[in-house]
């Protein structure tokens, strides 16, 4: 018998070579920082169900009228320059943009997508330890932004799902940089007044930047402006965040834009990606600020549509269902009554209907549904009614849930 299998302890070298270890030594490996590890990361709406499916799409806040017939012909003239890199500094869309809403060039940055505007001003003003924040069932990409730069995400009260101004003051410390405002608000489509806009302001310290993201704005009639703008040009510490994405029907084209001090956009524009917007996506959004009746038909139809679905949800009456008065281009449809969000939202689906359903953002009861066409807007009003029929009236008051 060898003085192996008698157990006689060989050299290390010899017992590595007849017993190999089970589990190797682990070879080293980047490990992100704890604060990007903490991301739980976007994810859009549907456009498939669980099957892979195609569904009519109400998740995404999409135009359902399209694009400006004007702004794709723009796309589509661009691909006779592929081999050239875009306007980096994108100067004939702000000079555009400056002469639409009657704003200076030089304090328009532009970005992919107004996230990436959002992005900029997390990381140009914030960093580790400090604090962004934002109100409670805001949109998904605030906390994102916070943690990527190594800052904490603090979330104030809401009011109803609406934007609640004294939260959002009570929550301010001195580590607070930068405080996070769409309105119309995303994923409630509630909106803040200019009275109350300019009192949040008129309440934050002065080394904190408020970015009023305005993502929805075309959405809103005259009367409501909420002089964003206004405090951008006139204050040292306003961003205003616009996109091309909704009633421009620009989605696939990634443009969005900021305004705001001349000091806050040069901060901006230093970690700006280089080229970060195509040019046909540059060509298409001057397009699409031209084209007027677009856009005016756009928000028409959303006007009319959007009352009439609201006025569909009030209707159900007692089964618990109801919707958050809205001023964008979707409706925040609660169920708090025997039919769930979640058999709402796979009902639907089974209908051939893709709404978001959003457990992830504090809202399992709640499913946001955006404006279609008018033949799919009537289908899911008719699948609510048939689904809350079926689940029968919500609680009266005083029996159990």
């Amino acid at each position: 018998m060898t003085a192996l299998a008698m157990g006689a302890l060989p050299a290390s070298g010899l017992f590595l070579e007849y017993f190999p270890p089970m589990f190797p030594p682990a070879e080293p490996a980047p490990a992100p920082k704890p604060w990007i590890a903490a991301i739980a990361p976007y994810v859009g709406g549907r456009a498939t169900s669980d099957t892979g499916a195609k569904l009519i799409k109400l998740s995404s806040n999409e135009n359902p009228l399209g694009t400006s017939p004007k702004a794709r012909a723009a796309f589509a003239a661009a691909t006779n320059a592929l081999e050239i890199y875009p306007d980096g500094a994108a100067s004939a869309l702000r000079e555009a943009i400056g002469a639409h809403y009657g704003l200076e060039p030089e304090r328009i940055v532009h970005g992919t997508g107004s996230d990436e505007v959002l992005h900029l001003a997390a990381g140009a003003f914030a960093g580790l330890g400090d604090e962004i924040l934002y109100v409670r069932y805001g949109f998904s990409v605030y906390p994102i932004a916070a943690r990527r730069v190594g800052a904490h995400p603090i979330e104030a009260d809401d009011r109803d799902y609406a934007t609640d101004v004294d939260a959002l003051l009570a929550a301010v410390t001195a580590k607070t940089r930068v405080v996070y405002v769409a309105n119309p608000n995303n994923p409630t489509g509630t909106y803040t007044s200019r009275a109350e806009l300019a009192r949040l302001h008129a309440g934050l310290p002065k080394d904190c930047l408020l970015v009023i993201d305005q993502a929805y704005t075309e959405y809103l009639d005259p009367e409501d402006e909420d002089g964003g703008l206004e405090l951008a040009r006139t204050q040292p510490n306003v961003l205003v965040t616009r996109t091309f994405s909704k009633i421009f029907g620009l989605a696939a084209g990634r443009i969005g834009w900021g305004y705001g001090p001349a000091a806050v956009i040069e901060a901006m524009n230093r970690i700006r990606a280089p080229f970060n917007v195509a040019t046909a996506g540059l060509d298409a959004a001057i397009a699409a600020l031209g084209d007027k009746e677009f856009v005016a038909r756009s928000k028409a139809h959303n006007d009319t549509w959007r009352g009439w679905f609201a006025g569909e949800i009030a209707a159900l009456g007692n089964t618990g269902i109801r919707a958050v008065p809205s001023k964008a281009n979707f409706i925040l449809v609660l169920f708090e009554g025997k039919l769930s969000a979640e058999t709402a939202y796979h009902g639907l689906m089974a209908r051939g209907i893709a709404t978001r359903w959003l457990p992830g953002q504090g809202l399992p009861h709640a499913l946001r549904i955006t404006i279609g066409e008018e033949a799919v807007m009537r289908r899911v009003a008719a699948a609510l009614r048939e689904m809350a029929g079926e689940a029968g009236s919500a609680p009266s008051e005083g029996e159990g849930a």
